[in-house]
């Protein structure tokens, strides 16, 4: 079972719109949400799912709205909360930005998109390109557009439209990996692991079918190859446009893809990974009167190639004043409100070492508040690498038409949550 009903509430909990699906729970119950959540936040006890009696409030918040999902059944909590999420999703794709505003001045689409999204209380058409198709934001095309429903939403094929036709045929890939590090103060990688996500861009005509082929080492296996470097992938997930059962049958990624732009699979793989970028700090502390701060980093990554957009974020003490730096390359600059350096480099090739140096004034009384230790951290994109090794074997496009197209492929490597921690 799924929900009963779902609210869009203010900060204050004031129903600011909703839905009821199955009439089996009595819409003034939400007026029980607000107060109970308050209470368990005074106790500490937050919890994503709250009763009152025979009801269940199961909510997100975004921004300065809770969405709020009602059942009195012993519903399937992941998929109303998919079903939350995505809601957020399609709310963003329409209003570009989802807050109290964006609902009140969209009443009327925000109605339409409800009556979509779900009937009766189970989700059905949620993606955001086709509901765009005949749920328009103008008033006067919103009567127009009822009386023909695309034929995508009866289809079995609901996530792409037919009759796309493009001058030039084209996909791009995009095989995008997050690096998680996080090192002691030691120097010792306590945990790393990595991140990454397939994106396609398609402009294809007609109704592609699409196979994609990886360096799986689970496939290799399957085959009886075990040339050349391979990866094992970890928590894969799939666009739905994937047949799961090619999948898992012989690994092969089967698909025909929506148009336009969309995230295909995203997995996780579990290795070891040295820190690409290395960075060795001494923060010295001398009380009532200044803190010195040495930052060396280090690529630890193939020479030819170049992380973009570097930041290494060093915490300071917040009573910190009289800023003072010195770089042996990029910008270095205090920013207070977050108690950081921010040391900026546009380029740094593989194999270099760079150095900052930084100076503060310390107040003469002392801060009495304890203060934590905040990591270092870092951000980077590094283009035309991966860390794992996967890597794009072929992409074969077959189309009843028989037209010729073009894949183009592109790896990018970029840090996901990388901490390296200080001693000070």
């Amino acid at each position: 079972m799924s929900a009963s009903a779902i609210f869009v509430l203010d900060l204050k909990g004031k129903v600011l719109i909703c839905r009821n699906y199955k009439g089996d729970v009595d819409m003034a119950e939400i007026d029980h949400f607000m107060p109970l959540l308050m209470q368990h936040e005074e106790e500490g006890l937050v919890c994503p799912v709250m009763s009152h009696g025979k009801v269940h409030f199961m909510w997100i918040k975004h921004s300065n709205l809770y969405l709020v999902a009602t059942t009195n059944k012993n519903s399937n909590a992941s998929l109303v909360y998919s079903f939350l999420y995505k809601l957020v999703e399609v709310f963003t794709e329409y209003f570009k930005e989802l807050e109290e505003e964006s609902i009140q001045d969209n009443f009327v689409v925000v109605y339409e998109l409800l009556d979509e999204l779900m009937d009766f209380g189970f989700p059905q058409t949620t993606d955001s390109k086709i509901l765009q198709e005949y749920i328009t934001q103008e008033g006067t095309k919103l009567e127009v557009a009822k009386s023909k429903v695309p034929t995508t939403v009866t289809n079995a094929v609901s996530w792409r439209s037919e009759g796309i036709k493009y001058k030039k045929n084209e996909v791009f890939i995009d095989v995008i990996e997050s690096i998680n590090v996080l090192v002691n103060a030691n120097g010792s990688v306590m945990s790393s692991d990595i991140v990454g996500s397939i994106k396609l861009k398609t402009m294809l005509s007609g109704m592609p079918e699409l196979r994609l082929g990886l360096n799986d080492r689970v496939l290799f296996a399957l085959t009886g190859r075990d040339k050349g470097k391979t990866v094992v992938m970890e928590d894969v997930k799939f666009h739905q446009c994937v047949r799961l059962s090619r999948f898992d049958s012989d690994r092969t990624i089967s698909f025909i893809p929506p148009d336009g732009e969309s995230e295909l699979m995203s997995y996780r793989i579990n290795t070891h990974v040295k820190p690409l970028i290395w960075i060795e700090s001494v923060i010295e502390k001398f009380s009532h009167s200044r803190v010195e701060i040495m930052v060396k980093a280090k690529g630890q990554f193939k020479k030819q190639s170049v992380a973009n957009n570097v930041e290494v974020r060093v915490p300071v003490p917040s009573d910190a004043d009289s800023p003072k730096f010195k770089t042996s390359t990029g910008n270095a600059k205090y920013v207070p409100e977050k108690n950081m350096v921010v040391w900026t480099i546009k380029s740094f090739p593989g194999g270099k070492e760079f150095l900052m140096r930084a100076h503060f004034g310390l107040p003469s009384v002392e801060n009495e508040e304890l203060e934590g230790k905040p990591p270092i951290t870092v951000k980077f994109e590094i283009p035309y690498f991966t860390v794992s090794g996967i890597q794009v074997r072929y992409m074969k496009i077959i189309e009843k038409s028989g037209y010729q197209a073009l894949p183009w492929v592109r790896y990018i490597t970029q840090s996901g949550d990388y901490q390296l921690r200080t001693n000070v």
